[in-house]
Parts: structure tokens; C-alpha cells; sequence
């Protein structure tokens, strides 16, 4: 039962996702535990943060139309490789008992955390090798979008990480996709899940909108901060996260 006081922290938590999911990719690292403290079951918060996490495609592609612009054609070509990776990881998902889901939640954030910290190493080591390699590209898409749509935590930050290494090396551009090629395999997940009927509702409710408006404010702010100082922050709540839940599940 989602009280008002939980509505209040989870449209709040989602303005915070949305805008920390802008900088980098990291948004179910902040909309997640909010679902955990609204006293949502873990495996019903994974499924609620997916449905919910649809409000944050339109509002990036509002907000990144500069970077976006000229790239409909690529998008229209590759979006189907996520949008099928997201099928696929919430039909994973329905399939994964709750007690198993509890098991594994602290090892995907606590990986998704360090995933973020390494990424601008990775980045570096590559340099512009992988440039162009659509194998690279299209398998790491199908790996991380069905990733996506079974947990999430850090697949923008592990899209993003392709993106740049296999599209476009100016991080604002690379960002731009990244939202996009994320919101792809989020919505086909989300229709899975909707169409599966495991959806509350009442949690979607508030903390849509919170994404919705975060996904809006975040590129103003984003630029704003270090990124850096952002990539430590979120990396240290993840791995705080991962070990609370390793020590007391939900």
C-alpha cells in the first residue's frame, strides 16, 4: 500500500533518478531503493522501476534534441536490437522466482556500480579501435538491453560505454543515443511486463513523473557538475546499496 508520504519520496527520488540518469546512465541506482523504502517487495520494485523508466524517453529526447539531430536513420535502424534485448529480459524476468531475485539484486548493483567507475578507463584503453564495429555494437546492445529489461541498474552506463566506443566519441552525442537506444528496450520491456499483468500501478503513479520531470532538469544540471565527483557519489550509494541488501534482503 503506497501511502502519501511514500508517493512524496518516490516523486522526489524520480526527479533525483532522472536527472543523475542524464550524467550517466545510473538512474535505478536512485529509483530503485526508493521502491525498497516505499515498502515495495524487491522483485515487484524491479518491475515498477522498468514500467516507470518509459516517462524518461520522451523527456531526453526533448532535451537532447541538438545532439539528436540527423541521427533519426541511425535510430530508426538500430532501436530494434534493444527493443529485442528488452523482450527478452523481462520475459527473464516473469520467469525468476522472488526469493531467487533477492539472491542476485545485490551482485547487479554492486556490478553496475564498478561498471561505473571503470568506464571512462575502458573507454580510454580502446580509443577508436571499435569505431564502426557493428558486431561489437549490435551484440553488447542485445547483451545489455536484455540486462535492461531483467534489472537495469547501470545499463545506461554500459550503453553509453558502446556508444561511445563503437559511434560517436563526443560524450554529449554519445549521451543523446544512449538515452535513446535505452528508452527502446525499456518500453518494450515495460509492454511485456504491463501486458503481463505484474505491474502496481500505485507506485508507477508517483514516481513516473518525478523521472519524467528529473529526465527534463537533468542535462541543465548535468553540465554543472563534475562528472567525476557525479561517477563517485552514485558508485558509492550503489556499492552501499549492494552491501545493505547482501546483508539484509528485502
Amino acid at each position: 500500500m503506497i501511502t502519501l508520504g511514500d508517493a512524496a519520496l518516490l516523486v522526489v527520488a524520480g526527479m533525483a533518478a532522472g536527472v543523475v540518469g542524464t550524467a550517466g546512465g545510473i538512474t535505478s541506482l536512485v529509483s530503485y531503493p526508493a521502491l525498497l523504502a516505499a515498502g515495495v517487495p524487491a522483485l515487484g520494485a524491479d518491475v515498477v522501476n522498468v514500467v516507470a523508466l518509459v516517462a524518461c524517453w520522451p523527456a531526453a529526447a526533448l532535451a537532447s534534441k541538438p545532439e539528436l539531430r540527423g541521427r533519426a536513420a541511425w535510430l530508426g535502424r538500430w532501436s530494434w536490437v534493444p527493443a529485442l534485448g528488452g523482450v527478452a529480459g523481462a520475459a527473464l524476468l516473469l520467469s525468476t522466482p522472488a526469493h531467487a531475485f533477492e539472491r542476485v539484486v545485490p551482485f547487479l548493483v554492486a556490478g553496475a556500480a564498478l561498471v561505473l567507475l571503470l568506464q571512462p578507463a575502458i573507454s580510454a584503453r580502446a580509443g577508436h579501435r571499435t569505431r564502426g564495429n557493428r558486431p561489437l555494437l549490435a551484440g553488447g546492445l542485445l547483451s545489455v538491453a536484455t540486462y535492461n529489461g531483467y534489472f537495469g541498474a547501470g545499463a545506461g552506463v554500459m550503453t553509453l560505454a558502446l556508444a561511445l566506443l563503437c559511434v560517436d566519441d563526443h560524450l554529449a552525442r554519445a549521451n543523446a543515443l544512449k538515452n535513446m537506444l535505452v528508452g527502446a528496450a525499456t518500453v518494450a520491456a515495460a509492454a511485456v511486463l504491463g501486458l503481463a499483468g505484474h505491474v502496481d500501478w500505485a507506485a508507477v503513479a508517483p514516481l513516473a513523473p518525478g523521472l519524467f520531470a528529473g529526465s527534463m532538469l537533468g542535462p541543465r544540471v548535468a553540465r554543472r557538475l563534475p562528472a567525476g565527483l557525479l561517477r563517485w557519489l552514485v558508485a558509492l550509494v550503489g556499492i552501499g546499496l549492494a552491501v545493505r541488501l547482501w546483508i539484509a534482503p528485502s
